[in-house]
């Protein structure tokens, strides 16, 4: 089970230590033990204040994961200023002082756990801190809005223990006169307006079953509720990450239902003795504070898509939802009715929603076709591997581009065959047509794709995409605008499909602010298409500068790989932005 649930990504890692922890020990050990825990522990309130996630609090170290750098480097020097407050205040020398350090790099997350060149980085450059002090990497440096009122002294290259290339190194403070800014308010946090149709989040359910392997089942069972649900165009229904923020966290549904701007909560628990599956339910009015509907359904664990469609029945129902003429039949679960297969759907799933990378879709292909090979009439299964198969097309992964077609193709063709209504098949089509620059048809296939799965984030934000590289720039702000109303807590990607449809919209100063944040998150994604939003402005100096700042993030950009992945219906626009890129200073080949 561990090995299933590794993933690997890029982050920002903060690990931290207390500075000569032994000679406090050995001084007075209860109490050196006892002040460096609540030093860890108010630590540890500071991150979370700043959206930070901590991971491991072992002794005298720390270690937690951000999404944006600018948020890391403000906690630590909020709680830097904090702890020296503390200090100044004890009458002896048993003082935890602490030191950190931030990097970005490529980590490995299995329950809770993180590992990987990244954590050995961010440690490596702790040690180089003073005590009380930070140190960050270049590329952590790079990431920061110059506008944080940081001060920072470029301590040059370091050769770091178990890196064979040096690291620059930058140690980080509160400029003078600066108040350290206060922490952002999480988009979640902010109520959202209820929509003038009924409006539901599913909660992950809990797994009760005291087996890890289940996670997968119980997972796999809330997307299913959820996408069955999205089919309905009289009702909005939170996209599944939304949702799963809230996963192994103590909720109150009210809290929950402002967030994410909806009057109903499902929430729910599993548990699996042997080949029987016990599944309790809850449904709340969020708004009138209620509890209104409750099930318990204890089944043969082959029962188990009969016990979906009678939930998603009963859902609908009482939330009174107006059905369009043939939408009540989309309520039947289709994606299969082979238990083994869909076992493997959800492992492969739990893949395809990590991270981009060739090795995540990998894996997701391997359990998919496992799937297929058990039911091969699912056209919901063909329709994710004809769309798997367009992603490989796109980026070059696994095989040659005109394999990755044909083999996309042939799935798409087949998923369309066995149900001609089936979302994730348009989808994929569309995808499809226009990497073979078949605009138009790629158009109408998102468009029905949208209509047969109206309140599905994923779906609005591809057809976002399509939409942009079609030239029809006003759809594809309406579409992306949904999927993130959909989709709250979205993925930072969802910012870039909107600095793009604002970009070719011609909202530059909405566009700059998308790929900022998009940037932020992910650090050096956005950064080209801030060169082109100032090439287009006539800001040459700060084309430029975007450039550079692309390149110290990413050292292997080139223009050629860029142009790979566009797929815009305008030739003349691709070659102006091919010229605007190289004349900022981006190279065209390596």
């Amino acid at each position: 089970m561990a090995k299933d649930r590794l993933s690997g990504k890029l982050a920002v890692i903060l690990h931290a230590d207390v500075a000569g922890s032994t000679a406090l020990v050995q001084q007075d050990e209860h109490l050196a033990h006892e002040r460096i825990q609540d030093t860890f522990w108010r630590f540890s309130e500071t991150i979370e204040r700043y959206q930070g996630r901590v991971r491991e609090l072992r002794g005298d170290a720390l270690l937690a994961e951000f999404d944006r750098a600018s948020d890391a480097v403000t906690a630590v020097l909020a709680f830097q200023a904090e702890q020296a407050e503390y200090i100044a205040q004890l009458n002896d020398n048993i003082q935890p002082v602490v030191r950190v350090g931030i990097a970005l790099g490529e980590v490995i997350i299995a329950d809770n756990t993180v590992t990987g060149a990244g954590v050995v980085l961010a440690q490596r450059i702790e040690q180089l801190a003073e005590p009380g002090g930070l140190c960050i990497t270049a590329a952590i440096h790079e990431a920061l809005p110059q506008r944080m009122p940081f001060d920072q002294e470029n301590l040059g290259e370091q050769q770091v223990k178990g890196f064979d290339e040096q690291i620059r190194v930058y140690a980080m403070s509160l400029a003078p006169g600066a108040t350290i800014p206060e922490p952002k308010t999480p988009p979640q946090a902010e109520a959202l307006r209820l929509p003038d149709k009924p409006s539901i989040a599913v909660l992950p359910f809990t797994n009760m079953s005291g087996d890890l392997e289940q996670e997968y089942f119980t997972d796999g069972l809330v997307d299913d509720i959820i996408t069955t649900l999205s089919k309905l165009s009289g009702l909005l229904v939170i996209a599944r990450d939304s949702c799963f923020v809230y996963k192994n966290r103590k909720t109150d549904v009210r809290q929950v239902a402002r967030e994410l701007g909806v009057q109903y909560v499902l929430e729910g628990s599993v548990r699996i003795v042997s080949k029987r599956v016990r599944i309790n339910v809850r449904f709340t009015d969020a708004k009138m504070g209620a509890n209104i509907w409750a099930q318990r359904y204890d089944r043969d664990i082959g029962d188990i898509f009969a016990v979906q469609d009678e939930v998603t029945l009963a859902l609908a129902t009482e939330m009174q939802v107006q059905f369009l003429e043939g939408e009540q039949a989309r309520l039947q679960y289709s994606t299969t009715q082979n238990v083994d297969a869909w076992d493997n759907w959800v492992k492969g799933l739990f893949y395809f929603r990590e991270s981009l990378s060739s090795e995540h879709r990998g894996k997701a292909l391997e359990y998919w076709e496992k799937a297929i090979s058990l039911d091969p009439k699912s056209a919901s299964l063909n329709a994710l591997l004809g769309y798997l198969h367009c992603v490989n097309a796109r980026f070059g992964w696994g095989y040659d581009r005109e394999t990755a077609m044909l083999k996309s193709s042939a799935y798409i063709e087949k998923a369309l065959k066995l149900d001609s209504n089936n979302a994730e098949a348009h989808r994929a089509s569309g995808f499809h047509l226009s990497l073979q620059n078949c605009h138009d048809e790629a158009v109408a296939e998102m468009r029905k794709a949208e209509n047969l799965s109206p309140s599905s984030a994923d779906i609005a934000a591809a057809a976002s995409y399509i939409y942009s590289c079609s030239g029809l720039a006003d759809e594809a702000v309406i579409a992306i605008e949904r999927a993130i109303r959909l989709h709250p807590n979205h993925p930072p990607r969802y910012f870039g499909h909107l600095g793009n449809a604002y970009r070719l919209a011609g909202r530059f100063d909405e566009a700059i602010t998308a790929f900022n944040a998009y940037h932020e998150l992910s650090p050096g994604y956005g950064l080209s298409d801030l060169v082109l939003i100032n090439k287009q402005l006539g800001r040459n100096e700060e084309a430029i500068f975007e450039a550079t700042r692309l390149l110290a993030v990413n050292p292997e950009f080139t223009v050629r790989a860029w142009i790979d992945t566009q797929f815009l219906k305008d030739p003349a626009r691709l070659e102006s932005e091919i010229s605007a890129l190289t004349e900022s200073g981006l190279p065209l080949d390596k």
